[in-house]
């Protein structure tokens, strides 16, 4: 609820807080003075200095995007986008901190410890698309059958991992693909294993 005695436009303010954080997004200054066409990011600043004084907003200390619910860090995941992973042939794994999100943590089914921006369509079957942003917990473990992110002469993919007794198999979900084969002595480790994902808006 948005208490009554807000100001209109505060309140309008703290809604639209609310579900772009609530979807993961901390929003900057600048991009909250554009959604409300403030002239500056100062008018924005009064805003959410205003709501963080009233305990309606929290700051996280030392984060330029540091804006959360207030009580959320029991239920919310600090995630930050380390980069992109092929869903197809491999690619560079173009590690470089590209943003975070603040995401609800019953999104995933295992923790995760990092999101990777998917690139590519392979793995349509089981319903990770193109853009999609998949949580990825950090091991260099997994079963036969887990979806993995696996790295393949030094580029990331995520695959379906398929253990045989002399070979690894990193298997599509989309038939318009080929299965990458693991051979002896090629440099391959996991990565981690997929734990969910949330598509952007």
């Amino acid at each position: 609820m948005i208490p009554a005695d807000l100001p209109p436009q505060r309140a309008a303010v703290l809604a639209y807080l609310r579900r772009e954080l609530a979807a993961g997004h901390a929003p900057s200054l600048a991009e909250i003075a554009a959604a409300f066409g403030f002239s500056s990011r100062n008018a924005a600043q009064k805003h959410v200095q205003a709501l963080l004084a009233e305990g309606l907003l929290e700051q996280v200390p030392g984060r330029k995007r540091g804006l959360r619910l207030p009580g959320g860090g029991a239920d919310l995941l600090p995630l930050p986008v380390l980069g992109r992973v092929a869903a197809g042939p491999p690619i560079g794994a173009d590690i470089g901190l590209d943003q975070q999100f603040w995401l609800d943590r019953r999104l995933f089914t295992l923790r995760p410890d990092y999101l990777l921006r998917v690139q590519g369509d392979s793995m349509i079957d089981d319903g990770i698309l193109d853009g999609d942003l998949v949580g990825v917990q950090r091991t260099p473990e997994a079963r036969d059958g887990q979806t993995v992110v696996a790295r393949v002469d030094g580029e990331l993919t995520i695959k379906r991992l398929q253990r045989g007794p002399h070979r690894i198999h990193l298997l599509p979900r989309n038939r318009a693909h080929a299965p990458i084969e693991v051979r002896p002595g090629q440099d391959f480790a996991i990565e981690g294993v997929y734990c969910g994902l949330v598509r952007p808006g």
